[in-house]
């Protein structure tokens, strides 16, 4: 890891706080479901010239003031004892745009991240409650942890937004202290969940009788299997039809589709294996990974996909992410998160 400048050693009792401040918000994140596992990151100032972030690839569950690392605001050189997190690019162009700023957090919330795919012109909200966001704002897409995300975010934070909306990613979100960005994330999770299209009126038909013999069969031929059935994901395998990957994470754990079986018996093994989720209808979507973590994962994963793909089709819009994208980051999720089992999505 390369040193930070010489003056970062007087730091000292900021940096401390700095420190526990990041380390305690990221369980207090995660008990509010706007990050899991190692998605999202979160930074918090020091002085004018640096900041603390999460490492890439520690789990908020067991992450220590200790593991963050220290960056240098005008330069992004680092110091610490991990690599900090692949999405430093677009806290520092946070911190640089921003002299106000004392705390970024990049949540993947689910309502928030489904409203970015299309637009946020018609959000429901008061104008108390687009004072409190601090200014909105929607960066074109770049590949995770690329220069080019980067500064997508940077020109976007250029009309002065505190709130990005980051296409087929989730949400940056900036305040002059933990306790504002934290309230602006819950604050805008709100305002999108009454925003949302298409969602189900009330909970879809679900055949648990059909759900428990699916598993049992299944737990034959996988270690590790689950059922995600939220109202959402009950919907779209109604439907009959797959999920497209629409967002980053999707893409990296899945790929391209989860696809929906009609002929359970015929073809359900064979979907299994190569995707790793399933929708069947009247049960939800079938998932299996090598992990019993990783089958969280992936229940959460759909769980927020479906939200997306529904509010999609109910406004009519395109946000499949492009083949080769998908491409790229399934791969680099395969060959080097998943081996890791530990990585940053």
């Amino acid at each position: 890891m390369t040193a930070a400048p010489a003056e970062a050693e007087e730091i000292g009792m900021e940096e401390q706080m700095a420190r526990h401040l990041v380390a305690e918000e990221g369980k207090k994140l995660q008990q509010a479901g706007l990050v899991a596992r190692t998605w999202g990151n979160i930074s918090c100032r020091i002085d004018e010239n640096h900041f603390v972030i999460t490492p890439s690839g520690l789990d908020y569950e067991t992450m220590t003031a200790v593991d963050l690392v220290l960056m240098d605001i005008r330069n992004g050189v680092c110091c610490g004892a991990h690599k900090p997190s692949s999405e430093k690019g677009v806290h520092l162009a946070a911190y640089q745009t921003f002299p106000e700023v004392g705390y970024v957090i990049h949540t993947h919330q689910t309502y928030a991240t489904a409203i970015g795919l299309c637009g946020f012109e018609q959000l429901a909200m008061t104008e108390e409650e687009a004072e409190k966001l601090g200014g909105i704002a929607r960066a074109a897409y770049g590949l995770s942890s690329t220069e080019k995300l980067a500064g997508a975010v940077y020109d976007a934070m250029q009309s002065g937004a505190k709130v990005v909306f980051m296409v087929h990613h989730g949400v940056l979100i900036c305040g002059k202290d933990r306790e504002e960005a934290f309230s602006r994330a819950m604050l805008l999770e709100e305002i999108c969940k009454r925003s949302i299209l298409g969602q189900p009126k009330k909970k879809p038909r679900k055949d648990q009788k059909r759900q428990e013999k699916l598993l049992h069969v299944l737990q034959k031929h996988f270690h590790y299997v689950g059922i995600c059935d939220t109202p959402a994901v009950l919907l779209c395998a109604a439907s009959g039809r797959g999920i497209p990957a629409q967002v980053d994470d999707m893409a990296q754990m899945i790929g391209r589709k989860i696809p929906c079986c009609l002929h359970v018996r015929r073809d359900m093994l064979g979907l299994l294996r190569k995707y790793g989720a399933v929708l069947v209808p009247r049960v939800g979507v079938v998932v299996s990974a090598g992990t019993a973590d990783d089958v969280e994962a992936l229940r959460a994963l759909v769980a927020k996909a479906a939200v997306c793909c529904l509010h999609v089709r109910a406004t009519g819009a395109s946000a499949s992410l492009s083949p080769v994208n998908v491409a790229i980051q399934h791969h680099h999720y395969v060959k080097k998160y998943a081996l890791q089992k530990d990585g940053e999505a």
